[in-house]
């Protein structure tokens, strides 16, 4: 709808950006690179940040820099995840049925990846998403998994996407045993003023954008409001831009920018 009123190709603020084309700030290509080290190492990790930061969008980006000649990649995200119910997705992921008993799922699981490792050197990359939600019993069966041949080495690599709750979890005496296997950890943050005005730069340039569409005051409106958080700025300036081109505006300013949000976003 507003797009073709501001002569724009692709919708700049959507969640379905290619991933080559995101905006890449100093802190996710220091987190790219981490995670890059975790899957050659076979290492475990734990991302965390406050929501809206990204943290699946990394994994996105991550998840495409991999060599799939070298890497399987293995997703999960769900909140009531059980040890069984993790073998199973990940065992089905790998085209096969798991066995009914934890145990014996997890030694199925251990047992392919050996497998694939072996015979078609494939490292297994798991990345296991809102983590800040699993249960003890869940975060405790991470810290089993990673065992193998007497703890000589770890059977894939492990990483563990959550807010930052799940952090503050990690650090209660409960979870000592877990905390002291992480060996890399990741803290996803807000963007500063000139990030955020650089990440909706970047957006509105792959969108086709060949001139600006919001003024300075209009930035910085929207990053008082989002407080740098990449979810919230793709919400309001999408509202903006809609608001824009229903009212014929070439140019979004402070002031419309605060209409939209006292009308539209209160």
């Amino acid at each position: 709808m507003y797009e073709s009123f501001y002569g724009l190709s692709h919708t700049p603020f959507s969640r379905d950006i290619p991933t080559d084309k995101l905006y890449l700030s100093s802190i996710l290509e220091e987190t790219l690179g981490r995670l890059e080290y975790a899957a050659e190492r076979q290492l475990f990790a734990v991302i965390t940040g406050d929501c809206g930061t990204g943290k699946t969008t990394t994994i996105r980006r991550f998840a495409k820099t991999l060599d799939p000649a070298k890497y399987r990649i293995l997703y999960l995200s769900d909140s009531k995840l059980t040890p069984r119910h993790f073998y199973k997705g990940m065992l089905e992921q790998l085209g096969y049925e798991s066995k009914f008993y934890r145990g014996d799922a997890k030694r199925q699981l251990h047992r392919e990846i050996e497998l694939m490792r072996g015979i078609h050197q494939l490292q297994v990359v798991v990345v296991v998403d809102e983590a800040h939600l699993l249960d003890k019993e869940m975060l405790e069966e991470v810290r089993f998994l990673l065992n193998m041949k007497m703890d000589a080495e770890s059977p894939m690599a492990l990483i563990l996407v959550g807010q930052n709750e799940l952090w503050d979890r990690l650090h209660l005496q409960a979870y000592t045993a877990i905390r002291q296997r992480i060996d890399l950890q990741c803290k996803l943050s807000h963007y500063d003023r000139a990030e955020a005005q650089s990440y909706m730069k970047q957006h509105l340039a792959y969108s086709g954008a060949t001139s600006d569409i919001f003024s300075d005051q209009a930035i910085d409106d929207i990053y008082r409001y989002s407080s740098g958080a990449a979810r919230l700025i793709n919400k309001l300036c999408t509202h903006c831009l809609l608001y824009g081109s229903q009212n014929g505006h070439r140019i979004i300013d402070d002031r419309m920018v605060k209409r939209v949000i006292e009308g539209e976003l209160s």
